[in-house]
């Protein structure tokens, strides 16, 4: 079946789950037992959104937004109590062989592989499950496992595994039928920096041979940074941002961070913007945006400046300042 258009369409798409209450106490347990009473609790609040073919898009949200209930709805695993999703043409919730052939979802927390055998042999009962064909399976198992230096690893049983070369494993088996979308909920968490970055460039180059439509959840700003030119912001189910990264930097954060090295290191510099950070001859200044020009020039026209940068401040800084924003904005 081919597709034109988004990959993946999403038109007031929403979750609300019912949520027994009760007040405590024998009385009250009794009554609930005959009579129960229940809340509505909206996870996904009717969003809406499209990913092009070939596009990395951030999902961001504290823990929490909606994140992984829109992911688990895209993937076929909920069905939406609202709105409707399409992706590649097809209904997830229907779960047609033709479209699960086509998608995965990748959750960091939670196992796929068998913890007691080789990686090896998880991958050969997902070529089954699959029907992948022999030679196809064996070109991108080892094309895979190369990429990610697990020549030496994928023969041993998963338990004795590490954190990290299991996750390297549980990629490898979620991406042996070459998905056109994938779906990766928090993929790196847990592991170590080296780690983090090995499977990021890994997910990057997936992307580059097979022009496979990601949709990324992580907390590691780095992971979106590196990867995504595009982010959706959510909180409390709900739509805040879809644009581009530095759009969001540049909406949501009305300061930037000076970083400027002196000769002196004596000098006070509150007198120019907000003293940040200090380290030996290095020193970091908040200073609003529209202050920006005028303080680099006070800068380096007072003092023995022997370099000066100009630096956004860091993502994550601004996702916290779009959620307080979005808080105190709620709040009577």
């Amino acid at each position: 079946m081919t597709h034109n258009g988004p990959v993946i369409q999403l038109e007031r798409l929403g979750k609300t789950y019912l949520v027994p209450e009760r007040e405590a106490g024998l009385k009250a347990a009794v009554r609930s037992f005959f009579k129960r009473r229940n809340r509505e609790v909206k996870a996904v609040d009717e969003i809406s959104f499209s990913v092009a073919p070939g596009e990395v898009v951030g999902f961001l949200g504290p823990n929490g937004a909606g994140k992984t209930t829109t992911l688990k709805m895209l993937s076929g695993l909920l069905y939406p109590s609202a709105g409707k999703a399409t992706v590649l043409g097809f209904t997830p919730s229907r779960r047609e062989r033709d479209f699960l052939s086509q998608i995965t979802l990748v959750m960091g927390q939670r196992q796929q592989l068998s913890w007691d055998i080789p990686a090896l042999d998880s991958f050969e009962l997902n070529r089954a499950v699959y029907r992948i064909p022999p030679e196809e399976f064996r070109s991108t198992r080892d094309e895979m496992v190369e990429l990610l230096e697990m020549k030496d690893l994928v023969g041993k049983p998963v338990r004795n595994l590490s954190l990290g070369e299991r996750m390297k494993a549980e990629i490898i088996g979620a991406l042996l039928h070459r998905p056109r979308v994938l779906f990766l909920d928090e993929p790196t968490i847990g592991l170590d920096v080296t780690m983090q970055r090995r499977i990021r460039s890994f997910i990057a180059e997936y992307n580059r041979r097979y022009n496979a439509t990601v949709l990324l959840t992580s907390h590691y700003m780095a992971d979106v940074e590196a990867l995504c030119k595009r982010v959706i912001v959510i909180h409390h189910g709900r739509l805040l941002f879809d644009g581009d990264l530095h759009q969001l930097v540049e909406r949501f954060s009305p300061q930037k961070k000076i970083v400027v090295t002196l000769a002196d290191t004596s000098v006070d510099l509150s007198a120019y913007g907000d003293v940040i950070h200090k380290e030996d001859d290095r020193i970091a200044l908040r200073v609003n945006k529209a202050d920006v020009p005028r303080v680099t020039v006070r800068l380096l026209s007072d003092l023995p400046v022997v370099d000066l940068v100009v630096e956004d401040p860091p993502v994550e800084d601004v996702i916290e300042l779009v959620f307080s924003q979005t808080a105190e904005a709620s709040l009577p």
